[in-house]
């Protein structure tokens, strides 16, 4: 049980990485890439943006419960 929940923080934290760096900066970002530079004039951000947040908040989430499943288990 340890050694998949360290696989998953792992996985997790490189995942994380990746999708911090891919977020628009104040100059743009990665996510222009795929289609985060073509806007809707009536919305602040575009579908690309909104799912790459929801992405990261959901792999954020993972992170965090694993790190405390880790906690867990390496107390008892």
């Amino acid at each position: 049980m340890i050694i998949a929940t360290s696989i998953v923080l792992i996985i997790t934290s490189l995942l994380m990485v990746v999708l911090v760096l891919m977020h628009k900066g104040k100059g743009g970002g990665l996510s222009d890439m795929f289609g985060g530079g073509i806007s809707s004039s009536l919305g602040g951000s575009s579908v690309v943006e909104r799912n790459l947040d929801r992405l990261t908040v959901g792999t954020g989430v993972i992170w965090f419960a694993s790190i405390v499943t880790l906690g867990l288990l390496f107390k008892s």
